[in-house]
């Protein structure tokens, strides 16, 4: 669910009430049964494993309880709520690995609040990473909607210091994880991936910066070498032009917001974050806690419910690609 006082457990209980509409899977939330109790009156089943979950689902929202976090206040987070939010997520990675579960699907967090317990993560995705054994390098950000999926090659950084941080070596890895991710978890054969140049008009011949001719190229280079559908640098500003966007199954971007901001004026409303390169699928809503909003029967459950039916989308492919050739 997240953070208890966030808008989680609200979207995902709406997320149930609207799961034949949508079509949605079984799916159990897991956290404290206080959070959904203080804003949703509809039915409950508290429940212990994942096959009872699949039994009452169709009757009321599996809540898995794992713990009283205490006095609880939408919109108020507090260090025992984000010790719950931790434990749960630490659970949905526990019943993930194991299979119990085919996806995992996480609500939104508090950094703030994680860190007052002592969480010392940059987020959810690098403890996902670290809890299944894979290196935080190796674990790729997308952002995907029915239009557009997006890979910002460098995260949470300065805009100053994505110079320095856009290496050649960082795009082939980054675009081989993309390829295989596109492979295994959306049934694309051959992937065809594009790279946006760093400055304007993709540096202009070096006129407006050159690390799209020291860095960028060779890179697509080397990964043409390899076998892959890739080009660029191309000039971001054209990009994300429908007829141009339309020919590539993944963008990938030097910086957060030259990805991000074009994903979010398409798909601020159905728009899901996943990551690649993990041993399980992992996706979650597009937004924060919006604690200013929570408990006001405001939150929009569009974002959860898209995570939860790509989340199931991806499992599906997932082990489809796994399954013996007949």
């Amino acid at each position: 669910m997240g953070d208890p006082a966030g808008v989680g457990p609200e979207v995902a209980a709406r997320a149930w009430a609207a799961r034949r509409e949508h079509g949605l899977p079984p799916f159990v939330a897991i956290g404290d049964i206080a959070a959904i109790d203080a804003v949703w009156d509809g039915p409950v089943a508290r429940v212990g494993d994942m096959e009872e979950a699949v039994r009452t689902f169709a009757e009321a929202l599996p809540v898995w309880h794992l713990e009283d976090s205490g006095p609880l206040t939408p919109g108020e987070p507090t260090p025992a709520g984000a010790t719950c939010a931790l434990h749960a997520l630490e659970t949905g990675i526990g019943l993930t690995r194991t299979q119990a579960s085919a996806a995992l699907v996480t609500g939104p967090v508090s950094k703030h609040a994680l860190q007052g317990i002592g969480y010392t993560h940059p987020g959810q995705t690098e403890f996902i990473a670290e809890r299944c054994g894979v290196a935080a390098t190796n674990a790729v950000m997308m952002l995907a909607g029915p239009a557009l999926r997006v890979v910002p090659l460098t995260v949470h950084i300065p805009l100053a210091e994505v110079p320095e941080r856009l290496t050649g070596e960082l795009i082939v890895a980054k675009a081989r994880i993309v390829a295989r991710g596109l492979r295994r978890d959306f049934a694309v054969a051959a992937p065809r991936l594009a790279i946006a140049g760093l400055n304007p008009h993709a540096g202009e011949s070096g006129r407006l910066g050159d690390e799209e001719i020291r860095i960028v190229a060779p890179a697509v280079e080397q990964l043409a070498e390899e076998g892959l559908v890739v080009d660029g640098p191309l000039a971001a500003d054209a990009l994300f032009a429908p007829g141009i966007r339309d020919q590539y199954d993944a963008l990938l971007c030097p910086y957060h917001d030259q990805a991000l901001a074009p994903f979010k004026a398409l798909h601020f409303h159905d728009g899901v974050n996943l990551t690649l390169g993990l041993p399980i699928v992992r996706t979650s809503p597009d937004h924060g806690t919006a604690f200013n909003i929570a408990g006001r029967g405001r939150a929009d459950p569009g974002p959860t419910i898209a995570a939860i039916a790509m989340a199931a989308r991806m499992a599906a492919a997932r082990e489809q690609s796994c399954a013996p050739a007949k």
